[in-house]
């Protein structure tokens, strides 16, 4: 927007802390900008440039009123929690436990970047875009092995592991 169209009590989209909200230009402000109000918080804000603000809001009072903005999130976030449940898939392994099932199937102690290389090679797990996933892996089985006599690897030699039986 232009610093000519914006009017004092007029109410605007504007981007305040990256989100994008209705405010009401309460006042021009004597160090340049706008004091205004978030309408969604009732906190007073300062628009300090135009571009702050995104256009002129239209809104009715009855409309508001009628759906104020909570449950409509609460609805958005029960839609989508709906979603990531219903989800009747196979479930992909994860890299540790793509991990065991190698190292299960070889018949000797493993590095991890000769897991990843199996696991890569039988389509068990992928890296999702990571420059050392054998990093990852190995940061992984060392947290695992923190456990103790629970944990599901077993240490043969320096970077080399085994399933524990």
């Amino acid at each position: 927007m232009k610093k000519t169209e914006v009017r004092i009590g007029g109410e605007y989209y504007a981007n305040v802390t990256n989100r994008k909200v209705v405010v009401r230009i309460d006042a021009e402000n004597s160090s340049g900008g706008w004091d205004a109000t978030n309408l969604t918080t009732n906190k007073k804000v300062r628009i300090k440039s135009a571009q702050r603000l995104l256009g002129s809001a239209r809104q009715t009072p009855a409309v508001e009123s009628a759906e104020p903005s909570t449950p409509t999130r609460a609805v958005k976030r029960v839609k989508k929690a709906k979603a990531t449940n219903v989800d009747h898939g196979e479930k992909k392994l994860s890299c540790v436990k793509a991990a065991l099932q190698v190292l299960a199937d070889s018949p000797g102690p493993m590095n991890a970047q000769e897991m990843i290389a199996a696991m890569t090679e039988a389509g068990l797990w992928e890296s999702p875009g990571g420059k050392t996933p054998h990093a990852t892996l190995y940061s992984a089985i060392l947290r695992e092995m923190k456990k103790g006599d629970e944990s599901r690897f077993i240490k043969t030699e320096r970077g080399r592991f085994t399933a524990r039986a």
